[in-house]
Parts: structure tokens; sequence; C-alpha cells
């Protein structure tokens, strides 16, 4: 079994700044010395396998890389930023391997007089907020070389999405962290949009933590859209805990890279908050997608929705395990979730799980998978009435993502999403990644 060379680990954290993140990097690497990364033994874990991942990690570890304050773009990063920032009207953050830079950031001014502040979390000194509870939340803050913090003030209501760009190349390192810290205050509402995307042929493996906190009565829409590079790896976790009342409406979105796992946990928390998320990944090629949500409902009443959907084709494999808890108490709680998928090859395959563990009595939940292939008769159809094959597919493939896509809280993010769902599904529908 590989594992990461701790002393390569202990070694590139020494060699980090002496600055306000230091006993935050120094507690994590000593959390991530009992747990190493996970592997296929982990019940969670065991349809996703790191070991690319981790050997990619000890050989940038060995390079005796010192972490830079800033990070330059190449002109191949700097197109495909522009690429998604002209094409969505948000307060675009960008986060280059993951580094951000805040001072430069195109409308700061006006997210400040709408209420919204950010700042780096080495300035910022409240560094106990660093989660570092998991061996990939560990990791990511053994090695951050800094993060942003976000609060939005009860009175804030911009009126644009507050977006971050999080950009990778692998010429400038194979080994990525970053962190955001978000705090939305009682009666705030927001947007909020996660994107990802990279560049270059060379491996490369990025490792993502927001952590969000939504006060009572606070309401938040999120998108999360990844177009990273076919032969990129990453790790992505959103923690999201939910106070009274709170809302909070999530959409996701795949179409790249060549290891995801993403891990969604929400923690509602105090009575009469509501959560509703959505997904979609399309894989091709071997392509491999991993999607992990954990909904505990802590208290009663409260509301969550989910719903899934995936389109495979290739030889790709994707993996869906939703979980909701209902915990003891947690009475008046209404949980529903799915996962439907569309098998386009013969050799794609999909892992599905959703679950649901109750220990409360007035309750009511409901659960259920699906996964088949397109329907014949629906085909022969659409091709009577003058479609070709193709035609006929993408129609039909397009109508089966269309609920992930109406789902989508953030009307900014509708154009974008949509056409990067349309390319992806005719290049699954030709064969081109197979």
């Amino acid at each position: 079994m590989i594992a990461i060379a701790h002393e390569l680990l202990e070694a590139a954290v020494r060699r980090m700044p002496e600055d306000a993140l230091t006993p935050a990097r120094k507690a994590a690497l000593a959390h991530f010395a009992t747990s190493g990364f996970p592997t296929v033994s982990d019940e969670d874990w065991k349809y996703t396998n790191l070991r690319h991942a981790v050997e990619l990690s000890n050989t940038w570890l060995g390079n005796d890389i010192v972490a830079s304050p800033e990070s330059n773009l190449t002109a191949a990063a700097e197109e495909a930023v522009k690429a998604i920032t002209e094409s969505i009207d948000a307060y675009w953050i960008v986060v280059a391997n993951g580094i951000a830079t805040v001072d430069t950031m195109p409308g700061a001014n006006d997210l400040r007089s709408n209420g919204v502040s950010i700042t780096k979390l080495s300035q910022n000194g409240d560094v106990a907020a660093i989660i570092a509870n998991d061996p990939m939340t560990s990791f990511n803050a053994a090695l951050l070389q800094d993060g942003l913090r976000v609060r939005v003030q009860p009175s804030a209501n911009p009126s644009k999405p507050l977006a971050f760009l999080f950009v990778d190349e692998a010429t400038q390192g194979d080994l990525s962290q970053a962190r955001l810290i978000i705090d939305v205050d009682a009666g705030a509402t927001i947007d909020i949009i996660e994107a990802h995307v990279s560049v270059g042929s060379d491996p490369q493996f990025a490792n993502t933590v927001i952590q969000l906190r939504v006060a009572d009565g606070a309401r938040v829409g999120f998108v999360r859209i990844q177009e990273r590079a076919d032969s990129h790896m990453q790790v992505g976790k959103l923690i999201a805990d939910l106070r009274r009342d709170a809302y909070f409406d999530y959409a996701s979105f795949d179409f790249g890279g060549s290891l995801i796992r993403n891990d969604v946990a929400v923690n509602i928390m105090e009575p009469g908050a509501s959560v509703n998320l959505n997904g979609l990944y399309l894989a091709s090629g071997k392509q491999h997608i991993d999607n992990h949500t954990r909904i505990d409902h802590r208290v009663g009443p409260s509301q969550s929705r989910e719903e899934y959907r995936g389109i495979l084709g290739g030889r790709s494999r994707c993996v869906f395990n939703g979980k909701a808890i209902v915990h003891k108490g947690a009475d008046g709680t209404d949980a529903e979730q799915s996962n439907h998928n569309l098998l386009l090859s013969e050799t794609a395959e999909i892992d599905t799980k959703p679950e649901l563990e109750i220990y409360a009595e007035d309750v009511k939940c409901a659960h259920g998978a699906t996964v088949g292939q397109l329907d014949n008769s629906a085909l022969f159809y659409l091709r009577s009435r003058g479609l070709d094959r193709d035609a006929a597919v993408q129609l039909l493939t397009r109508a089966f993502a269309a609920r992930i896509l109406a789902a989508a809280p953030i009307a900014e993010t509708h154009a974008y999403i949509a056409q990067k769902t349309d390319q992806r599904l005719d290049a699954l529908i030709h064969g081109d990644s197979q």
C-alpha cells in the first residue's frame, strides 16, 4: 500500500512561512500522521483509489518546493480564466495554484459597500476556525499557503453572485491546496459560485475545502462547476452548518477531470432549516467521478431534498453515496433523496447507494436509485419523426439532464452550464473519449 512519505510532509510544513497559520498547520500535520490518505479499505472510499494522488503528492513533496506568496498564470491559464469569467456575470476572485489575491479583485469596493468583506486567513487571525478533522481536510490545512475568510453581513444582498475560480496548471506545480471559510450572517442573502478549471497535460492534484456557516434566516444559493483537464485529479469538500430557518440551495456540475471526489456534508443544527442538493455528472473515457453527500438532521422540524443524475459513456465509472441521518429527537424531519443514471455504453459503470438512517419517530423520509439505458421505443419514435440517431440521443439525454439544469439556483450560470452540458453530451454521443 502506497502512503504519504511523512518525513517529506514534515519537511514541507517546516518550509511554510511562519505566520498566523503556523499553529493550524502543525496541528493538522499531527492529525494527518494518525490517518494518512484514505484507502479502498475505508468504507467511504472503497470505490475510489487515491494511489495516483499519493504518488504525485510524494513526488511534489520530494522536490523541496518552497511555497510562493504569488502565482502568475501562463497565457493558456489566462485564457481558461477569461472563458468563464467573461461568460458569467459575477464578482470573480481567482485562486491560482492555491494562491488568492483579493487586493486587485474587480468589484472589491462594490462588495464592501454591499456588506461583504474578504480577507486572507493569515491576516484574519481566527485560525481556530480551520477544520482539520479527517484525512483530506488535515492534509489541506497542513500544506495551506493561505486561504480566504468571507463574511456576509446581515444587510448584505449583492446585485451579482460572489464567485471563486480555482485555476491550476501542471506547469507550475503538481499539487495545490485551497480553503475558503464563509460566514453568512443572520438574514443575509447571497449567491456563491465555486468554479474549477485547469490546464496542462501533466498530472495535477488539487485538494479544496470550503467551510460555510449559514446563520438564522440567511439564504444561500450555491453553484459548483468543475471542468478540469483530462489528466487532473481533484478532491473537494464542502462543509455547511445551517442555523434556525436557514436556507441552502446547492447544485453541482461535473464535466472534466480524470479522478474527481466531491464530499458535501450538511449539518442542520437548529429547527426550520432547509437544504436542497442537486448534482449532474457527465463522464466519458476512463473518467472517475465520486459524489458522497451526508445530511445530518440533528433537530426538527427541518427539510432536505436531494437529487443527483449521471450520464456515463466510454469506460467511465461513477459513484454516488448519499446519506441522510435523522438523529434522535429530530422529529418533524422531511427528507428525500434520489439518484438516477443513464448508461450510454456497455462498459460504463455506476455504484449507487442512497442511504437513510432514522433514529426519530415522527418523520417523513424516502430514497431511491435507478440505472438504465436509453428507451428504445423513444428512440424509435424520434427517428420515425425524421431525426437521425445522434440527434435523437442528444434530445433524450438533454431531457434527462434538464431537471438538474433547471435546479441551478443562480440564474447567471444557466446559459454557461447549458452550453457545457451540450458540449459534453455531444462528445459522449459521438464517442470522442471512449
